[in-house]
């Protein structure tokens, strides 16, 4: 007599946030502490030969080499999260990710080292984003390869929760960070949140170090695809690799718009760098819990459905974002971060089971990654240094900005039409496509 093989256990939804939003919070609680230091701190640090505005630009330039080695990330961990499985792939990038942000922390300063120091912390930014190019595509893929039926959106949506959660502690931290007053700050404090990074990397790594080797997935037997899996992803499917580019462009563009430029942008026109960061928090919870929210309803309503009406809202709320801050009312600067957040969070909720489902199991990890970090470094990485010279060539009108963000949300807009709606098939289906 002969017995199936008895098959894993289902995960609970608890264990797979832990496992995938915790380590993805590490990761943009990594960025977000550092874009806040290249907005507030490293021009006067690093770069005190500098004007105020070009000092800033130049901070913002080291935060984008971040995201020039993403792409390269996410080919290489892509590869072997394909081959080799999930599980040795995301504590690599979890500790490497960690350590670098960790030793940014105890870099000296430009009086003490020189031109030297500037050189260490780039090549630490780009350790950075070689790590974190791995890290979110393996941790969208955990959530929507362990969800039960019909939750896929919801699933997958904790690896935006983790991003809202580590952009907050991040926020947090600087805000804590600031409250003894700016001296303090750019003496010390600054250095604070980039040690303190350490403890989310132990969380983190007990974590991952509970993740099955394989997780369960109706799809993991199948035999590893045998050629390269980016090749395979690439020339298979090409318009999903695509339209999946466009979609990361348009909203890490806004993300880091939003979440790093816009902070510079209300302190130079009149609000103080604490309500700032306090508007940068609340915005934060809004951001996680709409994620949350709007993942769960493109179960329901649709993934395609979900992403154009947080994209074509925010355009909505951009015409009106800059003029309500120029009326100085903190409230107001606060309600208008909350909105944006808001629909920020219909399009980043649904991301990753939108852009994971275009791809089977197969070469998942590659196609995934590739796609969402080159938009990432298309759009999140270039966001800051255009939002400054925008500001500059419109000698400080927010028109230009306002345009770009707009110009953004379209594309993200468009390519949502591009791609396949997912949401009503099954794992099998989508890991079983059949001949291309």
């Amino acid at each position: 007599m002969t017995h199936a093989p008895a098959r894993a256990a289902r995960p609970s939804g608890l264990r797979i946030f832990m496992i995938s939003g915790l380590g993805t919070a590490l990761e943009f609680y990594d960025f977000s502490i550092y874009g806040l230091a290249a907005a507030l701190v490293f021009p006067e640090v690093f770069f005190p030969d500098q004007s105020p505005m070009v000092g800033s630009l130049i901070a913002f330039a080291t935060f984008g080499t971040g995201f020039i080695a993403r792409p390269l990330g996410g080919i290489f961990f892509g590869h072997f999260g394909d081959r080799i499985g999930r599980r040795p792939v995301l504590i690599t990038t979890l500790i490497t990710m960690g350590v670098s942000t960790m030793l940014i922390g105890f870099l000296p300063a430009h009086e003490v080292m020189g031109e030297g120091v500037v050189i260490i912390l780039v090549v630490l930014r780009l350790i950075q984003g070689f790590a974190a190019g791995g890290e979110w595509g393996g941790s969208s893929i955990v959530g929507i390869e362990a969800a039960p039926p019909g939750r896929r959106g919801l699933w997958g949506s904790f690896t935006s929760v983790g991003i809202g959660l580590g952009t907050l502690v991040g926020t947090l931290a600087f805000t804590f960070a600031s409250l003894p007053g700016h001296e303090f700050l750019v003496s010390i404090g600054w250095r604070i949140p980039f040690i303190a990074g350490c403890l989310l990397i132990a969380v983190g790594l007990v974590a991952r170090l509970t993740l099955p080797d394989e997780e369960h997935d109706p799809g993991h037997t199948a035999p590893p695809e045998k050629k390269l899996p980016l090749v395979v992803a690439i020339k298979s499917y090409p318009k999903a690799v695509l339209c999946a580019v466009g979609i990361s462009y348009g909203y890490t563009a806004l993300a880091y718009l939003v979440g790093v430029f816009f902070i510079t942008y209300t302190v130079e026109i009149g609000y103080s760098e604490t309500d700032s960061l306090n508007a940068q928090n609340i915005s934060t919870v809004a951001l996680f819990l709409a994620a949350l929210l709007f993942g769960g309803l493109s179960d329901r309503w649709g993934r395609r459905k979900v992403m154009i009406f947080g994209s074509l809202g925010g355009i909505v709320v951009i015409l009106v974002f800059f003029p309500v801050l120029a009326t100085g009312s903190v409230p107001l600067l606060f309600l208008m971060f909350v909105l944006n957040a808001i629909f920020a969070g219909a399009t980043q909720g649904p991301i990753p089971a939108f852009l994971g489902e275009q791809f089977p199991r197969r070469v998942r990890y590659s196609g995934i990654s590739l796609t969402y970090q080159i938009g990432a470094a298309l759009g999140g990485g270039t966001a800051s240094v255009i939002g400054a010279a925008l500001l500059l060539a419109f000698d400080g009108g927010y028109l230009g900005l306002e345009l770009y963000s707009i110009f953004v949300s379209l594309v993200m807009t468009v390519c949502s039409l591009g791609l396949k709606e997912t949401s009503q098939l099954t794992i099998e289906e989508i890991n079983d496509p059949g001949p291309k």
